[in-house]
């Protein structure tokens, strides 16, 4: 070995230089949900501003050059010299980690940004940024390069001293971030909208000037609003049991409604921020839902002294609730803050839930008797999945059921190498199953429409055989049995024919997927295959055209040369050739990856599209059919 290992080897990053060479520590990575976080890290501050009461307006601007703009009315960043780092607080703000007004609790009682990593590290991977405050009757700015002061903070106007806030304004740098990547107005919107509910009044607007497209959110009710969004188009079982109460000066809030759905929409936030791996907050008020219904049906005969309780399965079926904590002190599992650790939360939260629950089932007996009727109901259907799960899943080397026998598997065994293709047909089947590489691709075909998971239970979702083929071929079990360990194959694709049917099949998979398999979409496993529409041939070459545009762009280059156009309909209408170049080569293919922006949001419209109430889905085809980009007439 010539290296030396000496003292001179060790490496010290100053200051926002370790945000730069290492942004999947600070901001979870470099990809498309990075890039939104880091709004998220500006706009966060501003939150806080709301929650120390002192910002009720957040304008957040999408520019036509990708860069965006936070603005709010709170008191603005402190701008006179920091008494121990002997510069503008300003600047000790945006260019020092772990700094800010959240530590010590002067500045704030509650906010969500505590690692005060966050808008120094949006700085820091920041191409430019600008930041102007408004406050003492003035208005100061200063500017930055990749996380270094322009400049000294500058006053370079005046205002009313009673008009403060601040505007923070950053371009994200191309060199750290893919240049091609682009914020998406959805992902944004659905986030601020969440953040609208939590913090009761306060207004956030958000703008995108690259489309001229801008929403504006504002909830009175706050999380009581939230739990009637989400049920818009289920019917509710009571009005919604609301409860707010502060306890050893941790705010806490919940808001519970159960419906006639069959799956649970739960969501919990922590200083406004979503969990989303849940926490403490989640467990509290689940186990005290549990615990009441059971007291109650206990006390009331609804449950025999032979017959055990219900579990917190049964309790949740039908299940809409948001928890929302607002505490000084919260301890996340990581920067990008997905988990609430804080013990003393549970106890606290089952509280609260216990309290205001045990009231509103004993002055609400009709009500009482709607939950309690449903869980048993759930209770019912859940031990007849078990039963119909154990057929499906194999519990042992003895009782395991065979890999179904329509299964074309592959003979790879290491599952990170192997990849399945859900196909619709035997037609399509046959071609996938002779152009495949039979090394790594395993090819499993469906008869004809899965059912759909979105108004079924899961004992009988489990007696359908497509469903029942499809779960013993992935080996990962179903339900609360579901382990990702036993994944059989790293990627699982669905792929269907480019027609009005095909799309139907890929919703009903991606229903079941989404409501039974999460898990699955979170860890990146499910893909959708991307078939070609055309094939266009001249005398000397064919090529495939995978959109409309392409199309139109190819029979332009191609003028004046005689050319034959073929539409596919149907994956069967190709070759085992043509399949295998086209759409499973890993050389030439394009698969896109599944994956769930916002989980409140897709719960929603997965309910609205799949459910069983029409009026809105009538309403959301009305609204949307001009933009339909793929229909066959």
């Amino acid at each position: 070995m010539t290296n030396n290992y000496d003292a001179k080897s060790i490496q010290v990053l100053e200051g926002l230089e370790a945000v730069r060479r290492r942004p999947g520590m600070y901001v979870g990575g470099t990809d498309i949900k990075a890039l939104h976080h880091l709004v998220y890290e500006v706009v966060d501050n501003s939150i806080d501003e709301a929650l120390a009461g002192a910002c009720t307006e957040i304008e957040v601007v999408i520019h036509k050059d990708e860069s965006v703009t936070v603005e709010d009315n709170g008191r603005g960043i402190p701008v006179d010299v920091h008494p121990k780092m002997g510069k503008s607080a300003l600047e000790v703000v945006m260019t020092t980690l772990h700094a800010g007004g959240k530590f010590d609790g002067s500045g704030y009682k509650v906010s969500g940004g505590l690692h005060g990593v966050g808008v120094s590290a949006v700085n820091a991977l920041s191409e430019w940024c600008e930041v102007v405050v408004k406050r003492n009757g003035k208005i100061h700015r200063q500017r930055y390069q990749r996380g270094y002061p322009q400049g000294p903070v500058e006053v370079i106007g005046k205002v009313p001293s009673r008009e403060t806030g601040t505007r923070t304004t950053f371009r994200f740098d191309p060199t750290i971030f893919s240049p091609d990547l682009s914020y998406r107005f959805e992902t944004l919107a659905q986030r601020f909208r969440e953040m609208a509910f939590v913090t009761r009044g306060v207004r956030i607007h958000l703008r995108d000037e690259r489309k001229e497209r801008e929403v504006t959110f504002y909830f009175e009710g706050g999380i009581t609003s939230f739990v009637r969004y989400l049920n818009r188009n289920r019917k509710p079982l009571h009005s919604i049991v609301y409860a707010e109460k502060e306890i050893e000066h941790i705010g806490i809030e919940v808001a519970i409604q159960y419906t006639d759905a069959f799956t649970e929409s739960v969501y919990a936030f922590a200083n406004t921020i979503n969990t989303v791996d849940g926490g403490t907050h989640l467990t509290g008020m689940r186990s005290a839902l549990t615990r009441v219904i059971n007291d109650y049906a206990r006390k009331n005969g609804f449950l025999k002294d032979n017959e055990s309780n219900l579990t917190g399965d049964d309790t949740r079926e039908g299940l809409t609730a948001i928890v929302s904590v607002k505490h000084p002190d919260p301890q996340f599992e990581s920067q990008t803050k997905v988990k609430l650790m804080n013990a003393e939360v549970q106890t606290y939260v089952q509280q609260v839930v216990t309290e205001a629950f045990a009231t509103f089932l004993e002055e609400n007996p009709s009500a009482a008797r709607a939950i309690i009727q449903k869980c048993l109901t759930s209770a019912r259907a859940r031990d007849a999945a078990r039963k119909a799960r154990d057929l499906v899943i194999r519990k042992s080397a003895l009782e395991s059921l065979t890999l179904p026998g329509k299964l074309a598997d592959c003979s790879e065994r290491d599952p990170a190498k192997t990849e399945l293709y859900i196909v619709e047909g035997d037609s399509a089947g046959g071609s996938a199953k002779q152009g495949r590489d039979r090394h790594f691709q395993a090819i499993l075909p469906l008869r004809g429409k899965i059912l759909n998971t979105e108004r079924a239970r899961l004992d009988k979702i489990l007696s359908n055989n497509e469903v029942k083929a499809l779960i013993s071929a992935l080996g990962t079990g179903i339900g609360d049995s579901f382990s990702l360990d036993n994944l059989r194959y790293h990627r699982v694709i669905i792929m269907t024919d480019a027609d009005v049917d095909g799309s139907h099949i890929r919703t009903l998979l991606l229903t079941f997927f989404f409501r039974y398999m999460q898990p699955l979409i979170d860890n990146g496993h499910l893909y959708i295959a991307q078939p070609p529409l055309y094939r266009i041939a001249t005398r000397k070459q064919a090529r495939y055209v995978y959109t409309e545009a392409e199309k139109e762009r190819l029979l332009k280059e191609l003028e004046g040369e005689k050319i034959t156009l073929q539409r596919y309909k149907g994956l069967g209408e190709m070759n085992p050739q043509q399949l295998w170049d086209t759409t499973m080569n890993p050389e030439n293919r394009t698969l896109l990856r599944v994956t769930i922006e916002d989980a409140a949001e897709a719960d929603r419209i997965f309910d609205m599209l799949m459910g069983a109430a029409v009026p809105p889905r009538r309403r959301f085809i009305q609204t949307h059919a001009k933009d339909v980009r793929n229909l066959d007439i």
